[in-house]
């Protein structure tokens, strides 16, 4: 099949769908492409450089719609929402860090996107430091917000959704009386200032995206393919050594229950020329908890550094030179918080 063709086949129309979701703002249309046979849902706004914006497991891209509007005065925004998630569709398939990649280089050959600014938030940060490997001809920079995939340590609820025969459960919880107690028990660690009550309103957000066992299904698929009874399954950090010549901005909510902000710390020491920012007063959602601290941090990186440039001969050497995996940071360790 010719180059041609297959860009014809990515380009077949959608079915029909609203083109507007409601909880979006009216100037931002939702649009739809049938790739590879699947409908996937994307904002696609603004001009200027490329950012991709990546969102976390359960989410869509109503994660980002705090900094969108603003990101769009300057940058050409695109914004997915991942197979299996929002208004994309939810099909027994391929739900890994790799395919999801896969996924973000061919949305992205569709818009006739050749590079981009990956910001990857929670699952997104895998996502988009999976991107920046599988593809680093394609990336400028990364943005890893929350990011998963640095140490095994994640929140328990997460490891107990991801244990076997933990699917058989997850319909009970769409039930009337136990969606009240959720969100009663939810409301309570929030007035008791606990860090996973200071993301309440977010996580209650994630928990209603899964209306029906088909969005239910898919969340399954995918927390289990980063995730099992004994946390994250996957790391970036025997890799992050490749990451010397990409520009890297880390944001970390220093009150962040899902995945310790101690995380950032590791990933910034194994990351050669990285940034650190974490957020005091933020927990797992800093781009939403302070998107005004966010966008000046963004802008300011953006603005700072070139976009990474790519040669083959330099990838190569740095393949067969490795890295220093005998000296990463014990995962177990905590180092202090960064001001």
């Amino acid at each position: 099949m010719t180059q041609a063709a297959v860009a014809k086949l990515l380009r077949l129309p959608s079915k029909p769908a609203p083109t507007v979701a409601p909880s979006i703002a009216p100037s931002f249309e939702v649009q739809y492409r049938m790739i590879h046979g699947y409908r996937r849902a994307f904002i696609h706004a603004g001009s200027g450089p490329n950012l991709l914006l990546v969102h976390g497991i359960g989410d869509n891209s109503d994660s980002w719609r705090g900094v969108i509007s603003e990101l769009a005065r300057d940058y050409t925004v695109t914004a997915p929402d991942l197979l299996g998630h929002g208004r994309s569709d939810k099909p027994r398939g391929d739900y890994s860090v790799a395919a999801y990649a896969n996924a973000m280089r061919d949305l992205l050959s569709v818009l006739g996107i050749e590079r981009a600014t990956v910001v990857g938030h929670s699952l997104g940060g895998g996502v988009a430091m999976q991107f920046a490997y599988q593809y680093p001809e394609r990336c400028e920079r990364l943005v890893l917000v929350s990011s998963g995939g640095v140490c095994p340590e994640v929140h328990p609820l997460l490891r107990l959704m991801a244990a076997p025969n933990a699917d058989l459960v997850l319909p009970l919880l769409q039930m009337p009386g136990i969606r009240l107690a959720g969100h009663g028990l939810f409301s309570l660690l929030r007035v008791l200032g606990t860090d996973l009550g200071h993301d309440a309103e977010n996580l209650l957000r994630v928990f209603d995206n899964l209306p029906d066992a088909t969005a239910r299904r898919a969340f399954v698929r995918t927390l289990r393919s980063v995730i099992d009874w004994r946390g994250q399954a996957i790391t970036m950090l025997d890799r992050s050594y490749l990451t010397r010549g990409m520009p890297t901005l880390l944001v970390w909510g220093a009150r962040d229950a899902v995945i310790p902000c101690h995380h950032g710390h590791i990933a910034h020491a194994c990351m050669p020329n990285s940034r650190l920012a974490v957020f005091e007063s933020a927990g797992h959602f800093p781009h939403q908890t302070e998107p005004g601290r966010f966008l000046a941090l963004l802008h300011e990186f953006l603005t700072t550094t070139p976009p990474a440039s790519y040669s083959v001969a330099e990838w190569r050497d740095a393949l067969r030179q490795g890295g220093p995996t005998s000296a990463l940071p014990a995962p177990t360790a905590a180092p202090a918080r960064a001001h």
